[in-house]
């Protein structure tokens, strides 16, 4: 087994693991698994209740990666303010992309999914699938804020809500 470049992710460390959103690197333990000695990142989700082990060996492989900076954080914001785009596909093939994009980690991406599936009162309303993926890309954009503002997740959400709010006025 090749060892690859050590990621240079740290204990108490928050990162975003691309299918799960942020999370908090625990430790860093040794374990062994058939045999095979791995070095493994134990990152913590809180708000899920949920523990995870990725060798860190295939961190970057995976797609894990360190916080967004301030920066990517603003072109986040600004992309809810932007006109949402909805393609004439059909439903279960946007579904599938915006899946895609929510699990991609990137948070432009997910930005796209909020800000095109954003519905203001007088809009129509949305379906069971739309809410979810919503309501999951809302999710994973409001705790990646709160962890590189360093505001709670109730500090981020106002943000967030304050900035799709002044779109639709």
């Amino acid at each position: 087994m090749t060892k690859s470049k050590k990621p240079e992710f740290r204990p108490n460390e928050f990162v975003v693991y691309p299918a799960h959103g942020v999370g908090r690197i625990i430790s860093i333990e040794e374990q062994e698994i058939a045999g095979l000695h791995l070095e493994l990142f134990v990152i913590s989700f809180e708000k899920d209740k949920m523990t995870l082990r990725v060798p860190t060996h295939k961190a970057t492989e995976v797609g894990m990666r360190s916080l967004s900076s301030p920066d990517i954080v603003t072109k986040a914001l600004d992309t809810l303010r932007g006109k949402a785009r909805v393609k004439r596909a059909m439903w279960s093939r946007r579904a599938q992309e915006y899946e895609q994009k929510i699990n991609s980690g990137d948070l432009l991406s997910i930005a796209e999914v909020v800000r095109d599936l954003h519905r203001t009162d007088d809009q129509r309303e949305q379906s069971y699938s739309e809410r979810q993926l919503y309501e999951a890309a809302l999710e994973r954009l409001t705790r990646e804020v709160a962890a590189v503002s360093g505001v709670d997740e109730k500090g981020a959400q106002k943000t967030v809500d304050d900035v799709l709010v002044s779109r639709a006025a």
